[in-house]
């Protein structure tokens, strides 16, 4: 599976200390069947630690997910900072799934010489 984040997500994980390795395990868990919620469209949300407290009271951060494929990390909140993301911040998310899902192998790298997306290496 090739995971990437894009540029909001590369400067939100830096200023929360959030590293790849996070990241990774949450996609991990996802593709293995543990999506903490499906929001539809290919867009699930998937809580990420915060240090020394545990998923439940961490980040929340949204994928665009093909299993066993593909996943970008397009966005994240902290839970305390917002409860949740508006139905039509959703329907955004859901537009951008059903393009980012479908690039080719030369779109992505594309998306990754211009600097749009950084992949996460596993």
């Amino acid at each position: 599976m090739r995971i990437f984040k894009n540029q909001w997500i590369v400067k939100f994980a830096k200023k929360h200390k959030i590293n790849d390795s996070e990241l990774l395990e949450a996609v991990e868990r996802a593709d293995n069947g543990l999506i903490d919620a499906d929001l539809g469209g290919g867009v699930i949300k998937q809580r990420i630690a915060r240090q020394g407290q545990g998923r439940s009271g961490g980040y929340r951060s949204l994928i665009l997910l093909k299993q066993a494929d593909r996943a970008f990390f397009v966005y994240a909140f902290a839970k305390n900072d917002r409860e949740n993301i508006s139905d039509k911040e959703l329907d955004v998310y859901r537009k951008a799934a059903a393009y980012y899902l479908k690039y080719t192998r030369a779109e992505l790298a594309a998306l990754k010489e211009d600097g749009i997306i950084t992949e996460i290496e596993s």
